[in-house]
């Protein structure tokens, strides 16, 4: 986990699926595809963290200015590259550390085996612990979804396009390849642009759309319509 906060800009957009093939082309000519996605996306799986009190899905709803929330995250549901994830927000800004977790470590979290966490040298991983026993913060729901990221140096410029956001419900067996998932209510696409200290005009330009809205959405809200 890095040792200073650095909080960068985001926009959050829903967007149609015809916005999705018009920026798809756009980001095409001007950005870089990420290099670790094949053919261009690939399929994020996130276990998300709350309380007894959900606390983290209300803070969300009710636009807390100053939140955080906990997830583990992996990649076309590779076991050998899994993330604890922290994201906090502040005055709209973002910022998120991540420390590396061991398949066997996930599986000891996810049955509510975590003494081994405070032995951990990474200050993140006691941070879960210590609120997982202080708090009560226990795995809540799987989300999947498909990403298709494109990176753009000047800026450090950050834009992906995710869709076919699907719930696990209830389940938290994020390493069950044959988990169950089923799609969050409406298709939703969203388009995501995140930067440091400026947005480059280029992109600014290549993002822009017609009749799109901001938006506060939260694939972890939306996966828990259901429960």
């Amino acid at each position: 986990m890095e040792n200073e906060k650095h909080y960068r800009h985001e926009w959050k957009h829903m967007i149609t699926y015809a916005d999705l093939l018009t920026i798809r082309q756009r980001m095409k000519a001007v950005a870089t595809p990420d290099p670790h996605a094949k053919d261009g996306r690939y399929l994020i799986r996130s276990l998300y963290f709350d309380d007894m009190h959900d606390r983290a899905l209300r803070e969300k709803c009710d636009g807390v200015n100053m939140r955080e929330k906990f997830r583990i995250r992996c990649y076309d549901l590779d076991p050998s590259m899994i993330f604890l994830e922290k994201k906090s927000k502040v005055n709209g800004l973002g910022t998120k550390y991540k420390a590396q977790l061991t398949q066997d470590e996930v599986s000891d979290i996810i049955r509510g085996d975590t003494d081994f966490m405070m032995e951990k040298e990474d200050p993140l991983i006691r941070e879960l612990y210590c609120k997982m026993k202080n708090r009560g913060l226990r795995p809540k729901t799987i989300v999947d979804y498909t990403r298709e990221p494109f990176i753009f140096g000047p800026g450090n410029v950050r834009v992906t396009l995710d869709h076919n956001i699907r719930t696990g419900l209830l389940e938290t067996d994020m390493l069950d390849k044959s988990c169950v998932t089923v799609s969050a209510g409406e298709a939703f696409i969203i388009l995501e642009v995140k930067w440091d200290a400026y947005l480059p005009d280029i992109i600014r330009d290549a993002v822009q759309l017609t009749n799109c809205r901001s938006t506060a959405f939260s694939k972890y809200a939306q996966c828990r319509i259901y429960g």
